[in-house]
This record gives structure tokens, sequence and C-alpha cells, in this order.
């Protein structure tokens, strides 16, 4: 991607936002090439971490994930390990993530970013789920309503799609509110979904406030572009900048299956 769309796309975000987005300092952001499809771009600096079955990109100053990413198969929606329901510290992050504390009677669900049901297939990708980085404050309305939702929908079009590359998190701005003093409560959240197989080459987002709906999710869906600029990332930044162009830059909402009846 070239540098002018990626000024074009920190500058939305700061219109969004009313602020700098924090992780682009000075909007130099690493060339570095990754084997990880599903990774965005990772800002000069920045260190991913690593699970069994994700990634992620760790904010100190929100004690969240600015973005969690990993690869669908469709193997992985049949998975039968129970949920466990113990939100753990991440042990790659030791000291830096939230705690049951901070959720404490907060009237904030904490929501997952990877969907526990997507890493039912593992023992230990399932824990690793419940790590505090993989987790936002939502409110409950919104985490077991329509969130839910478009997990499930994304989980069906793996079991056609074969595998999919999804990017997820929260919008963080410098001047969210925070749970406990230090755990940022987003306003907006995102999912980009990415269909790349040598037949099938497809993308969308979505773009969801923190809040109760029970409209269509097709009413939420937007070009990755456009999921962009909203957050200020690069995503899928190994595409070749041939196919990352028209990707991108495409919404074909009959292109997804059941889009319009979720």
């Amino acid at each position: 991607m070239k540098i002018r769309k990626k000024l074009s796309y920190a500058l939305a975000f700061c219109i969004v936002c009313g602020t700098t987005p924090a992780g682009l300092p000075r909007l130099q952001v690493a060339q570095t090439s990754t084997p990880h499809l599903e990774w965005p771009e990772v800002p000069e600096g920045k260190r991913v971490v690593e699970h069994t079955s994700f990634s992620l990109l760790f904010e100190a100053t929100h004690r969240q994930s600015r973005w969690v990413a990993y690869v669908l198969k469709s193997e992985h929606t049949w998975g039968t390990e129970p949920r466990i329901n113990r939100f753990l510290p991440d042990p790659q992050l030791p000291g830096l993530t939230a705690t049951d504390a901070d959720y404490r009677r907060s009237g904030y669900d904490r929501g997952h970013l990877v969907p526990a049901a997507d890493m039912s297939w593992s023992a230990q990708a399932l824990r690793e789920s419940f790590f505090y980085s993989n987790v936002s404050p939502q409110l409950p309305a919104f985490n077991r309503g329509i969130w839910k939702r478009l997990e499930t929908l994304i989980r069906s079009w793996a079991r056609n799609d074969s595998a999919l590359y999804v990017v997820t998190g929260p919008v963080l701005c410098d001047t969210l509110p925070k749970l406990n003093g230090l755990v940022s409560v987003p306003r907006y959240f995102f999912k980009s979904v990415l269909c790349y197989s040598h037949n099938r080459k497809k993308g969308i987002g979505f773009i969801l406030e923190d809040k109760r709906s029970e409209l269509p999710l097709q009413g939420f869906a937007v070009s990755i572009d456009s999921v962009e600029q909203f957050t200020g990332l690069n995503l899928f930044a190994a595409l070749p900048d041939s196919e990352e162009e028209q990707i991108e830059k495409n919404l074909c909402l009959s292109c997804w299956k059941s889009l319009n009846s979720q």
C-alpha cells in the first residue's frame, strides 16, 4: 500500500476519533514482509504476540489488543472442547493486560475478539482465547447479540470456503473512557474477513457500534478499504499489491452466503 494511502487512512482515523491514532507514531510503519497473510502491517518498533492459533498486537496504554488475527479453517468450526469461562492474564504480557478486578461490577462483558467457539477444536487454543489480551469491554446486549451473530455467520462461511483469514479488534482512541482508570472502553469494533484460494479471492469488513442492534448484518458490511480508513490500520498487508487493491476496494454482498438473512 502506497504511503499516500496510509496517510489518508490515518487522517480519516483522526477525524473519527478526534485524536492521533495510538500505535501509528509519526506514521512510520515497518516495511517488513511476513508469511502471515492474516496480519495487518506492523508499526515500527511494535512486537506481535503469537499464540497457538492467533496473533495479536497489544496496546499497553489501553490494556487490550489493537487487533487480533487468525486463520479459521473449516475443520476448526466443528470443535467440541467445552467452554471454560476462566479469564487469565496473558503470560507473554506480564502485568500489562486487564484483570478480573477491572471488570468487576463494571456493567461490561469481557468480550472475546477471537471467539472462543472458533478455538474449541483445541484445548490449548481455547484456553488461550480467554487471555485478557483477547478481550475488550463490550456491553452485554452487543456482545451477546449482534457481535455473536457476526461470529456465527463467519463460522458458517469458513465451513463453505475451507479457510478464512480474519482480523478483528476495537477502534482505540486516546480519548476513550476507562474501566478502573486503566482499560479503555471502545465505542466501535471491526472485523475484516479474507477468502484467499486459487479459485476464490474476496474480502469483506464490518464496523459495529458497541450497542444493541437487531438490524441485519448486511447493513454493517463495508469494504476492507473502509475498515482501514476507519481504524488507521493496513489490513492483509502481505497480499500482492495488485490483488490487495482489487480485493480491498470492492464489496460484493452477494458473494457472501446468508449475509442478507442474518
